[in-house]
C-alpha cells in the first residue's frame, strides 16, 4: 500500500509540474487570430498578431500554422520590441505566397525576420510559387527582381529543422549579419532552370550549420558570401544546381573575408559545379582561408573542384583585371567521383594575389570511364595519397 501510495504521488507531482509547464509555454494558433485555411484569404494579419502575443511574454511560446494552406504576403518580424527569446514556430500546414508575383516581388524578402533571438522553426512548408515569375524573367521583359522566401538579419539562435521550401522567386533561405544559426533536415526544390534560386545562402554570419538536408535548385545548393565565418556543412545532397560556391567575392575594394568553412559528407548529382571558390576579377582586400572540403561524392559534375578568380561575366565592370582576394590554406580530401568535362580540378587563380596552401589528398575523379585532368594557373599547394586526375600544383 505504501508503494502504491508513492507511486501515485509521484504520478501527481509528474502532472502537476507537467501543468506548469504547458501553462507558461503558451500557444498561439494562427486561426484563433483570423486565418484561414484554402490559400485564398490573406493570414500576414493574423500571423503578425500571434507573433505580437509570442513577443509581448517572456515565457517560451509557441505559434502554430495547423494544417492547410495559408496565404501570406510579405511579412516583417521585427525582433526589436519583442521581449521574448525562446519563440518556436511549428509548422504542420503550408505558407503560400500570391500567385501575382508583383505582389511580393519587388519587396526583398517574402518572410523577414529581423533582429531576433532564440527562434526556431520546425517543419512546414513554404510555397512562393515563383514560376510565374521566372517565365517573366527568362522572357526578358521587365520584371521584379523577386523576393527570398525566409531571410533573418541579424538575428541570434536561430534554428531551422525539417523546413521545406519549394519555388522561391530568388533564394529560398537568407542567413545575413547572424550568429548562432543552425539548420537540419532542411528540403529545398525548384526546377533546375530556375533563376538565382540559391538554396541557401550565407552572409556576414558566424556559428552557421547546416546538417542533413537536400537542395535542388536553379543556382548555387549553398553560396557562402563576405564576412562568413565558422561554417559547417555536413551529409548534404546538392542537385540539380550549381554547388557549393564561395562567392562570389570580391566586388568590393574594403570587404569582409572567409575563413573556417568545413564541408563534409556531401553528395553532388548533375551540378554545374562541386566545390567552387568565386571571386571577382577587381581589385579587393579580401580574403578566403582555412576551408576544408572533405569526403565528397560528384556524379555526373561539370566542374567537380574549381577555383575561379577570374569572374567577370560578360566582360564588364572588370576587364583586364585581377582579383584581390587572396585564397589560401584550401583542403580537398577523400573527393572521388565522376566528371562530365574532361577537366575535373581547375585552379585559376589571381595573377596578383597567387593561390596558396591549395592541398589535395586522396582525390580520385574520372571522365568517362577514362582519366580526367586537370589545370592550374598562378596556384601553390601540395598533393598527397592518390590524386587523379595528376596534381598539377
Amino acid at each position: 500500500m505504501a508503494t502504491s501510495r508513492m507511486f501515485q504521488i509521484l504520478i501527481l507531482t509528474i502532472l502537476f509540474f507537467s501543468s506548469m509547464i504547458l501553462a507558461a509555454s503558451p500557444t498561439y494558433n494562427i486561426q484563433s487570430y483570423g486565418a484561414k485555411s484554402g490559400g485564398k484569404s490573406d493570414c500576414s494579419k493574423a500571423f503578425l498578431s500571434a507573433w505580437g502575443a509570442a513577443c509581448a511574454t517572456n515565457a517560451p511560446a509557441t505559434i502554430y500554422v495547423p494544417p492547410g494552406r495559408f496565404l501570406m504576403r510579405n511579412v516583417y518580424f521585427n525582433g526589436n520590441l519583442c521581449k521574448n527569446n525562446a519563440i518556436t514556430i511549428r509548422m504542420d500546414g503550408t505558407l503560400v505566397a500570391p500567385s501575382d508575383y508583383n505582389v511580393i516581388g519587388s519587396s526583398g524578402s517574402w518572410l523577414k525576420f529581423e533582429r531576433v533571438t532564440g527562434v526556431s522553426i520546425y517543419s512546414g512548408t513554404l510555397d512562393a510559387q515563383g514560376a510565374n515569375l521566372w517565365a517573366c524573367k527568362n522572357s526578358g521583359k521587365g520584371c521584379p527582381k523577386g523576393s527570398t522566401s525566409l531571410a533573418f538579419y541579424n538575428s541570434n539562435n536561430i534554428r531551422i529543422n525539417g523546413l521545406v521550401s519549394l519555388n522561391s522567386q530568388m533564394f529560398h533561405i537568407l542567413v545575413d549579419g547572424c550568429r548562432n544559426a543552425n539548420l537540419v533536415n532542411v528540403r529545398v526544390s525548384a526546377p533546375g532552370n530556375s533563376p538565382n534560386t540559391d538554396g541557401i545562402h550565407v552572409q556576414q554570419s558566424s556559428g552557421v550549420t547546416i546538417m542533413n538536408s537536400h537542395v535542388s535548385t536553379g543556382d548555387d545548393c549553398v553560396s557562402i558570401g563576405p564576412g562568413s565565418s565558422n561554417l559547417w556543412i555536413e551529409n548534404l545532397a546538392c542537385g540539380p544546381g550549381h554547388g557549393i560556391s564561395i562567392g562570389s567575392l570580391g566586388w568590393d575594394m574594403n570587404e569582409a573575408g572567409v575563413q573556417n568553412v568545413t564541408v563534409k559528407t556531401a553528395t553532388f548529382s548533375g551540378t554545374e559545379n562541386g566545390v567552387r571558390v568565386k571571386t571577382w576579377a577587381r581589385p579587393s582586400n579580401g580574403f578566403v582561408r582555412d576551408v576544408l572540403f572533405q569526403h565528397l561524392v560528384m556524379v555526373n559534375v561539370q566542374n567537380p573542384v574549381i577555383i575561379d578568380q577570374n569572374y567577370c561575366p560578360n566582360h564588364q565592370n572588370c576587364p583586364h583585371q585581377g582579383s584581390g582576394v587572396k585564397i589560401s590554406n584550401v583542403k580537398y580530401e577523400d573527393v572521388h567521383g565522376t566528371s562530365a568535362t574532361q577537366v575535373a580540378v581547375k585552379f585559376d587563380c589571381s595573377k596578383m594575389r597567387p593561390c596558396s596552401g591549395i592541398r589535395l589528398d586522396e582525390v580520385n575523379l574520372t571522365f568517362r570511364d577514362k582519366p580526367a585532368t586537370a589545370s592550374c594557373s598562378n596556384a601553390g599547394g601540395t598533393a598527397d595519397g592518390v590524386v587523379k586526375p595528376s596534381s598539377c600544383l
